[in-house]
């Protein structure tokens, strides 16, 4: 990839790293609330009702589900050039605005929340009107991209390019799956809702990451810059289970017991279309300066995580916290990506470049307290204890149960202070003005 070149591109490309860094910071202050919130001295001042699970709907929502929009945007624009820039400076706003209302939205009193799957939700106007800004900016900043993506360039403009389609498929199941739901405020109603779209979104998230993979082992002349043709028709190759998606919309009903577990499968079998692409990245680990290098660091952690999330996927039998030690791995290798290709283009984008031994340490921080996390997860899941429960609702009765939710926590621990480290070492490289 070529440096981004100044005006536009350069401008948005800064805004939306800036989004995703409020959306972390945003959600870290929610964690931080979120353990006063539960500890004895200080739980008086939260009087709110349902403050807790309100609290970890939104801090996840902010750490996932913006955080990553934000930062494909930010890839998205690097390579949009000047064309239809109105489209995302239009989508920054509203996904802006969105995020404030949604950040806001658990310190209503009668914010009622729903831990359903990929987007939970708060019932409440504020926080309704949050999503529906979010889904707007996104999906201008997705036909934007669609439009302007330069897919023939190079192999990684094809895989941003098909980022952005699988992006928009997931917004047309979303559309579609409103659309035929009736409509209702429960459960039942936005597991439905987001189910289809949530398991075709993933797509993009998997795709980007590969992408930025490629990138940053590139930048570090760990493969050769120009790529062969191969490698884009391996991306096409891992995107091509996208076409079940349409399929599984246009003939199951919204939300049947047909259409979920057929977005199931395609969870499941689907991504094992990556592997190519993914064995291709592996000789790239072990080349160069070691671990020397913060985006080297990255680029390993993020390569691990991902490939153990996949292999607990694999082994998930009953409903378990197996389930979530699987998708918690998946996430977090899509997220370690992203870090690294900030620390890429932080420098492209006229700020610093991240230095020192903090930068380099913090994927390993973040990335082996989210692995003790995990596993401690899968270990407690082989032993039987439930997902969505806490405190004395998961029965932990054996020492084994014990010893695997005390790794999940410290894992847990260690890993917010890893996320803090980003944000830290990210503000530094960007503090003074940009060039």
């Amino acid at each position: 990839m070529d440096s981004i070149p100044n005006g536009i591109p350069r401008q948005l490309s800064r805004a939306w790293l800036w989004l995703g860094l409020a959306a972390l910071i945003g959600s870290g202050l929610l964690a931080i609330l979120l353990v006063f919130s539960r500890t004895p001295g200080f739980q008086d001042f939260f009087p709110l009702r349902n403050f807790f699970r309100s609290a970890l709907i939104v801090h996840v929502d902010l750490s996932v589900a913006i955080w990553f929009m934000a930062l494909a945007a930010l890839l998205w624009s690097t390579v949009g050039g000047t064309r239809l820039a109105l489209l995302s400076r239009a989508g920054l706003w509203l996904a802006a605005l969105g995020t404030v209302l949604m950040t806001v939205s658990p310190f209503f009193p009668d914010a009622q929340p729903l831990l359903n799957n990929y987007i939970p939700v708060l019932q409440h106007p504020v926080f309704y009107a949050s999503l529906v800004l979010c889904g707007a900016g996104f999906g201008l900043v997705l036909v934007r991209a669609l439009i302007t993506g330069q897919a023939l360039a190079s192999p990684l403009h094809l895989g941003l390019w098909l980022g952005a389609l699988a992006g928009a498929l997931a917004w047309f199941c979303f559309a579609a799956s409103w659309i035929a739901l009736p409509t209702a405020t429960d459960h039942v109603y936005f597991e439905r809702l987001f189910w289809a779209g949530g398991h075709t979104l993933q797509f993009q998230h998997a795709l980007l990451m590969l992408v930025a993979w490629f990138w940053m082992a590139r930048e570090l002349a760990l493969l050769p810059r120009q790529a062969s043709a191969a490698h884009g028709a391996l991306f096409v190759l891992a995107a091509l289970p996208l076409l079940v998606a349409p399929y599984l919309v246009l003939t199951t009903a919204a939300g049947s017991p047909e259409q979920m577990g057929g977005f199931a499968k395609l969870m499941i079998y689907g991504h094992m279309a990556m592997l190519p692409l993914m064995a291709l990245i592996v000789p790239a680990l072990w080349r160069g300066r070691g671990l020397a290098d913060p985006v080297k660091s990255a680029l390993w952690a993020s390569f691990v995580l991902f490939t153990v999330g996949g292999v607990l996927g694999h082994m998930i039998q009953g409903v378990n916290v197996v389930i979530p030690a699987h998708y918690h791995g998946s996430i977090v290798g899509v997220t370690l990506a992203f870090m690294g290709m900030a620390y890429v283009l932080l420098p492209q984008l006229g700020y610093r470049a991240v230095e020192g031994g903090l930068a380099r340490w913090q994927p390993y921080v973040y990335g082996g307290g989210q692995l003790l996390h995990i596993l401690g997860l899968a270990w407690s899941g082989g032993y039987g204890v439930q997902r969505k429960v806490a405190g004395a609702e998961q029965v932990l009765t054996s020492l084994p149960q014990k010893i695997g939710m005390g790794m999940m926590g410290l894992g847990g621990f260690i890993a917010i202070i890893g996320g803090l480290l980003f944000v830290v070492v990210c503000l530094k490289a960007m503090r003074g003005k940009a060039r």
